[in-house]
C-alpha cells in the first residue's frame, strides 16, 4: 500500500513536474497549454513554503504515484478561510483510490489548520473527479460555463465546496 508523504522539492519535483506535464498535454485537468519547468517547481513550492500549504503525496517503493495540495481561493483577507485545492493521480496508477486517500488527508490537514472551506475547482466533463468530490461530501456550488478552451473546444469549470466545522472562532483582520 502506498506511503502518506510530504513532498519536498528535492526530493519530489521531478515526479510532480512529470504528473503535471501529462495533465497539461492530455487532459482538461489543468487548463493550460505550455508544460511546466523545474524553474516553475522551484516557484511552486515555494509558494506552498510561505503560505505553510501542503503538499501531500503517495509514494510506493520509491516513486510518486500522486499528490495533493492547496492554496489561497483568492488573495483578499476575507478568504483566509477557504483553500482551493488540487489532487493529481499519475496516469499509471488510476482507479487504486489513491485521489481518495489523498483528498481525506487534506480535509484533514485543512482542518488542523482551523480552515472553513475547501474549494475544488473541476472540469465538467471529469465525471470520476466530480464522483469522488461528491463521495466525500462536497457539494457543487456552481458551473461557470464555457471558461476555458482547451483542445478545440469550449470547457466548463464546475466548483465544488466542503464546508467545515473550523475554525471554531473565526475573526476579522
Amino acid at each position: 500500500m502506498p506511503e502518506l508523504i510530504h513532498c519536498r522539492y528535492d526530493q519530489h519535483a521531478e515526479a510532480i513536474l512529470e504528473i503535471f506535464n501529462h495533465a497539461i498535454l492530455h487532459s482538461t485537468a489543468l487548463y493550460d497549454y505550455q508544460m511546466r519547468t523545474l524553474s516553475f517547481m522551484q516557484q511552486w513550492f515555494d509558494a506552498k513554503k510561505i503560505g505553510h500549504f501542503p503538499v501531500l503525496g503517495l509514494e510506493e517503493d520509491g516513486r510518486l504515484l500522486a499528490f495533493a495540495s492547496y492554496g489561497h481561493f483568492r488573495p483578499q483577507p476575507a478568504y483566509k478561510y477557504s483553500v482551493e485545492h488540487s489532487i493529481y493521480v499519475h496516469s499509471d496508477a488510476r482507479g487504486q483510490g489513491l485521489g481518495k486517500r489523498l483528498l481525506q488527508a487534506l480535509i484533514q490537514t485543512a482542518e488542523a489548520q482551523n480552515y472553513h472551506l475547501m474549494i475544488g475547482g473541476i472540469d465538467a466533463q471529469n465525471a470520476a473527479s466530480i464522483a469522488l468530490h461528491a463521495h466525500l461530501g462536497f457539494v457543487h456550488a456552481g458551473t461557470i460555463q464555457q471558461a476555458g478552451f482547451k483542445f478545440g473546444q469550449w470547457l466548463d469549470l464546475a466548483f465544488y465546496q466542503l464546508i467545515l466545522a473550523t475554525p471554531t472562532q473565526p475573526v476579522d483582520g
